[in-house]
Order: structure tokens, then C-alpha cells, then sequence
């Protein structure tokens, strides 16, 4: 909120310099945002709450200001006529007004007035222009005069063309459309409120007026309009339309229901001052009088929340400088809030206030004595902690990524489920929300990858969203070398089961054992990952999550350089932590020494080792403890479509040493059962 220091200083006599009310105002919760000095004056930009709409005006500043130094709070004019009250005589015919949804507009003052068309003064032009609003006709410029100087929003119809002429107050209609101040034309809805004419809609309430009833140079009588529209309509409405004002700014933060024949008479004795015209009576619409919201303020309730003592005169004294009606009743107070005061509804609001200008930093530096034992932390808390651990010690960095995202990013990692759209997006690359982390990841990665970074790891713990529900997760992204760059060599890019041993690392975490799986048909993982280099990971029956190569399109989507190769993965925490761990079995150290022996065995191509290991391991001797594979070959000397795997095979007892015969039984038995499930030849 833009102010002039010479504007406030017709409310309040104040003679400190703007650099020192903006300190003391930051204090009490109206931060000084920007100060810019001007030829004997100064103009102050405050940061105004959502929660303050009292704050959005000059007089609004002036109030806080006055209670900050104790000094009295005046109305500019002594001439300001109190609401309800008419300015001068009938100089004009009345208008008819009627008010036919009085839910969404619960007063509407007007008034008639002859008036002369020309520029505004010099002074009033200034004080426009220097808080952001052009000048553009003396009868214009009272309404946003008023606007700024009492937060009343106002607006002014060319009487000539209002069919009636009548002010009818009502909710559009059917088809409805209307051009507004801007040259645009709007299409209404049936929930929207207007100001219409006997005919057709000549406002938008709350929003903007509209061209068809525009003041101008031509204007010989107009029709003022100051009234009060519900604050959820308005900003339903400036949404609908794409359309924000300086009046819906206002009206949707919550209006004043007693300002609007305030408002009107101040630009009425305005009209009068600067020799534009003569205004006939108020005509004030008020269907159901204000009822001021009361509350007890209990004297032991403010030091009990404040936690420091305030004494009960400046507490009075506050209250009242603020605008509060305050009368002592056993125990405490009954506290009258003033209507412009939207924000008051329980005691702690006015204890909130009693704080703020009393001073919270006369707060004591002390610790509450504990009454009770803290509630136990969420374990999920630490369990994100450990599986934190795990990535940073396997080198990666924790990236923190928007949970909403491009509906185009998301769409490969839906799995075929409807996206969880937002209902009003920032804009379309926040339009709805992450069904995986690894979109964002890929995000950073790209962002690394353009700044020269070629060796990226990074990882994300954050919540996912679908349809079902919300889960959180891990997600990893690894691209570059696998290991440190060093001068003894070894460098190698980082490849699929560098990402799974970190993967089992994390499982291990949890004590799980997990094994994976070719994606399936219409998966995520078959969706985002290069076949052959991708897969799902299960525990027992449950999904766990997946890894492998993002697919070069999803890369090209996040514009990651043609020739780079990324692998991913995203592990469910939550199914992970609920995971039933295996029982944990213990055995002697062997005191007999193992055999081994390397067999290599033709098998289709299409099979995976996991598959050709698990074909061993269930119908395998007793005596087999171990199965690695260390050699796969495809090529010249090996039939098409066909593979050598290479296999490592151990053999041992733990209640005596095997003879060469019977490992040799073992062996053949092994290569006898892959022969028969899976077709192999041994070669």
C-alpha cells in the first residue's frame, strides 16, 4: 500500500520522518517495503496481510501510525458528514435502487449529482499519480481518491445512460455479456453479481464498470455508487475473469459494511470542493443494519497467551486507539469491533493486537515450563532420515523440487490414471500435481547438465499424488561416471546396477529383500525406461518401486543434451517401512571348504539372469549355496538369438567336505534341470 507522508499527516500529527515511522511500523507488522523521497514529502510502500483490508488505505496507515506514537486519530475534514447523513440539499432527482440478491450485496449507497466535466486539480492529480493511479477526470479521480484515502471502492455512472434510469443490484443472466472499462468484453455467469440498469447490466459488482454507462466529457449528470459486495463472490468472480482491480483487491479481502455512506459523503463535500458539481441526497439501501461483532477479553487471557505482562490502561488505550469500543465488565473487558475490523472474531485476535502494539519484543527471553511429555515425533520422520543417509552416502545430493508440475511431464509417470489437476494453477507448468519424483529430478538434472555439470546424482524424498491417495517416496537420478574421476584410471559411465546396488542398499535399510522384475505391459516403468535396462522391484507381492534408463524422449521433453544416459529410480517408503522383514536365521561358520565350479550355458535371449538364477535356486541340491553369473557373451561362434551366460556355481556342506564325484552330480544335476525348464545347452 503506497501513502504519502503529507497525505497521512491530514489524519494525524505526526512530525517524525518517514525512515523512522517505517521502523516502528515493521515492528508492528506493516513491513516498510520501499521509501522514496520526494520535494518535501516522501512516499512509503507498506506490505499489507491479506488478513488487514483496513491497512489498504490511507486513513488505514494514518490509524496504526497514531496508536504507535499515542497520538489522536482524526477525519481530515471537520466538515465529514457521519454516515447516513446528507451532504446538501436535493439538487438532482433521485435514482430508484433495489437490491435483488441481498446475500451478495448487503448494502448500496447512491447518489445523484450534476456535475461539470474537467481535469482534477494539481494536487489531487499528484497524490494520484504518485500511489499508481492515472489521473483521468475530476469526477473519475474523486472515486479513486476515496478509494486510497478510506479503502472504500467507488464508482460513477453516466446517468444519460442508464435506462430507467435504476439501479437494480442482481445476479447476471443467461448469455449475459457486458463491456467493461477495459474495451473487453465478458461473458457472465449466472453466480456473478451486476449492477445493471432497468435493461441490461451496466457493472460488474465489486470488479469493474462498464464502457456502455463510462463517464465522459460529456457527462452532465452521473449516479455515484459506494456499497458492500460479499468478498467470496468478488473474488469467484475477478478469478472467472482473469480480471483484478484495485476494487476487487478490496472487496475480496472483506469490506467495511458501515463505510460505504462514509465513502459517499467524502466524495460528495470532494465534488463540492473542487467545483465539479452539487450532489443530491444519500440513498442508502440497507437491508440488514450491521450487527458489530462483541467479545470478552478475560484480564488473566492476555499475560497467559502473551506470556509478559501488560498493564490493563494500555491495553484500554490500544483497543480504543484502534477503533474499539471498550467497557469494563467483571474479569475483564467487552470489546466492540469497529466494522472495519473484519479480522476480529475471537479473543486471541485482540490479544494478537494488544501484542502488537504494545511491543512483542518486550517479550521475555524465558522457556515455558513443560507441563506434559511432547507428543512422539512422526516416525515417518525418521525414516526418511535413514533412507536420507543411504543416498548421501552413496554420493548422491538431495535436490527439493515443486510438487506441481507440466501436465506434459507428468502424463508418462500417471500409469494410465487421471492426473490430480489444480482447480487455478499458476501458470501452465504448474497445472497439476507430481504423480512421481522423478520428473523434478530429471528437471535438476537438465539444469546441471546446461550449467557443465556432466557427473550429476541426485535424489528427492518428497510425496507423490494420484487419484488414491498420497505416498512418499525416494526418487534417484544418475548420470556421468559412476565413480570419482581419479588419475589411477578406471573411469567408467555409471550403468543399470550401479543404480540397483544403491537401490538394494536402501532395502537393506528396511531389513527387505526385494527382487526385480520385467515391467509390465502399460507400467510406468515400461512407459519411461529403454527395454532391456529396465525393471520393477517386488517384495514378495508388493510393488516396491523400479529403476533402470530413462527413455531418450522423456530426456529430449527436459531438454537433456541427445547422447546422455540417465538412470532413475523411485523406491514407495511407505510400502518399504510396511514391508514384512524375512525372519533372520543364524548358522555356524562353515568348518568344511567349498567347492566351485563355472559352467556356461546357452539360453534364449529373451531370459533374464534373475529368471535363469531363480530356475536353479528352486529345484537346486541342498548342497548349492551360491549362484553368480561373471560372463555374458552374444556374437560370433553363438547361434542367433541366443546368449552364453556364464555361471558360477558353489558348492558346500556344513556337516562334512563333498567329493569331486558328488559336486560333479550336483553340476550336471544343475545344468540337467536348466536343460529341461529352460532349454539350455551347455556348451
Amino acid at each position: 500500500m503506497k501513502v504519502l507522508l503529507s497525505w497521512v499527516r491530514e489524519f494525524v500529527d505526526i512530525d517524525e520522518p518517514a525512515e523512522a515511522i517505517g521502523r516502528k511500523l515493521s515492528l508492528r507488522g506493516l513491513p516498510l517495503e520501499a521509501l522514496e523521497p520526494m520535494s518535501d514529502d516522501a512516499l512509503m510502500d507498506f506490505e499489507v496481510t491479506a488478513n488487514r483490508p483496513d491497512c489498504m488505505s490511507v486513513a488505514g496507515i494514518a490509524r496504526e501510525i497514531a496508536v504507535v506514537y499515542g497520538l489522536p486519530f482524526r477525519a481530515p475534514h471537520s466538515a465529514w458528514p457521519e454516515a447516513g447523513a446528507s451532504p446538501s440539499p436535493a439538487a438532482a432527482p433521485p435514482i430508484r435502487i433495489s437490491i435483488e440478491a441481498p446475500d451478495l450485496c448487503a448494502r448500496y449507497v447512491g447518489a445523484v449529482a450534476d456535475v461539470t466535466i474537467g481535469p482534477s486539480p494539481a494536487w489531487m492529480a499528484d497524490r494520484l499519480n504518485a500511489c499508481g493511479v492515472r489521473p483521468i477526470s475530476n469526477v473519475v479521480d474523486i472515486t479513486n481518491y476515496v478509494l486510497l484515502e478510506l479503502g472504500q471502492p467507488m464508482h460513477a455512472f453516466d446517468h444519460a445512460r442508464l435506462a430507467g434510469p435504476a439501479i437494480v443490484v442482481r445476479r447476471a443472466r443467461a448469455g449475459e455479456t457486458l463491456r467493461t472499462l477495459d474495451g473487453k468484453p465478458r461473458a457472465l455467469a449466472a453466480d456473478m453479481l451486476v449492477i445493471a440498469d432497468a435493461e441490461r447490466a451496466s457493472a460488474i459488482g465489486g470488479v469493474m464498470g462498464g464502457a456502455e454507462s463510462e463517464v465522459s466529457a460529456s457527462t452532465r449528470r452521473i449516479v455515484f455508487e459506494s456499497a458492500w459486495f460479499k468478498p467470496q463472490s468478488v473474488r469467484a468472480t475477478s478469478r472467472a475473469l482473469g480480471l483484478r482491480t484495485e476494487a476487487s483487491m478490496r472487496f475480496e479481502r472483506g469490506a467495511d459494511l458501515t463505510a460505504p455512506a462514509v465513502a459517499m459523503a467524502r466524495a460528495c463535500e470532494l465534488l463540492s470542493q473542487l467545483g465539479a458539481g452539487t450532489a443530491g441526497p444519500l440513498l442508502d439501501v440497507y437491508p440488514a443494519r450491521h450487527q458489530p461483532a462483541v467479545l470478552f477479553l478475560a484480564q488473566p487471557r492476555v499475560e497467559g497467551l502473551l506470556g509478559m505482562h501488560v498493564p490493563d490502561a494500555e491495553i484500554v488505550r490500544i483497543l480504543e486507539a484502534l477503533g474499539f469500543g471498550v467497557e469494563p465488565v467483571p474479569g475483564g473487558w467487552s470489546v466492540v469491533a469497529p466494522g472495519w475490523r473484519v479480522d476480529m472474531h475471537r479473543d486471541v485476535d485482540l490479544i494478537e493486537e494488544i501484542g502488537r502494539h504494545h511491543g512483542f519484543e518486550h517479550l521475555p527471553a524465558t522457556f515455558p515450563g513443560v507441563q506434559q511429555a511432547p507428543a512422539p515425533s512422526d516416525p515417518r520422520i525418521a525414516r526418511d532420515a535413514r533412507a536420507r543417509r543411504v543416498a548421501l552416502a552413496a554420493g548422491f545430493s538431495e535436490a527439493i523440487s515443486f510438487a506441481f508440475i507440466e501436465a506434459r511431464h507428468a502424463e508418462p509417470f500417471q500409469g494410465g490414471e487421471a492426473p490430480v489437476a489444480l482447480a487455478n494453477p499458476l501458470s501452465e507448468k504448474f497445472a497439476v500435481m507430481r504423480p512421481s519424483l522423478v520428473p523434478g529430478l530429471v528437471g535438476a538434472v537438465s539444469h546441471n547438465r546446461r550449467h557443465g555439470r556432466r557427473d550429476v546424482q541426485l535424489f528427492e524424498i518428497g510425496t507423490r499424488f494420484s487419484a488414491r491417495g498420497e505416498t512418499r517416496a525416494i526418487g534417484l537420478a544418475w548420470t556421468g561416471l559412476a565413480t570419482p574421476d581419479h588419475w589411477s584410471g578406471g573411469r567408467r559411465d555409471v550403468d543399470f546396477f550401479d543404480m540397483k546396488g544403491v537401490v538394494e542398499q536402501l532395502a537393506s535399510l528396511f531389513d527387505v529383500e526385494i527382487s526385480a522384475r520385467a515391467p509390465a505391459e502399460g507400467s510406468v516403468a515400461e512407459a519411461v525406461l529403454v527395454p532391456g535396462r529396465a525393471a520393477v522391484l517386488v517384495s514378495g507381492d508388493r510393488s516396491i518401486g523400479w529403476l533402470g534408463q530413462l527413455q531418450a524422449a522423456i530426456g529430449d521433453a527436459h531438454d537433456l543434451p541427445a547422447n546422455d544416459v540417465v538412470y532413475v529410480a523411485e523406491c514407495d517408503l511407505d510400502a518399504l517401512s510396511a514391508a514384512v522383514a524375512p525372519a533372520r536365521m543364524t548358522t555356524p561358520l562353515p568348518r568344511f571348504p567349498a567347492a566351485v565350479r563355472d559352467i556356461a550355458m546357452l539360453v534364449d535371449e529373451s531370459l533374464s539372469a534373475a529368471t535363469v538364477r531363480g530356475t536353479i535356486r528352486s529345484k537346486a541340491p541342498s548342497t548349492l549355496v551360491g549362484v553368480t553369473e561373471f560372463d555374458r557373451y552374444q556374437g560370433k561362434g553363438i547361434p542367433d538369438g541366443k546368449v552364453s551366460l556364464a555361471l558360477r556355481l558353489t558348492f558346500q556342506s556344513l556337516e562334512r567336505t563333498l567329493t569331486d564325484s558328488e559336486v560333479e552330480a550336483a553340476t550336471t544335476a544343475v545344468v540337467d534341470l536348466l536343460t529341461s525348464e529352460l532349454g539350455a545347452v551347455r556348451r
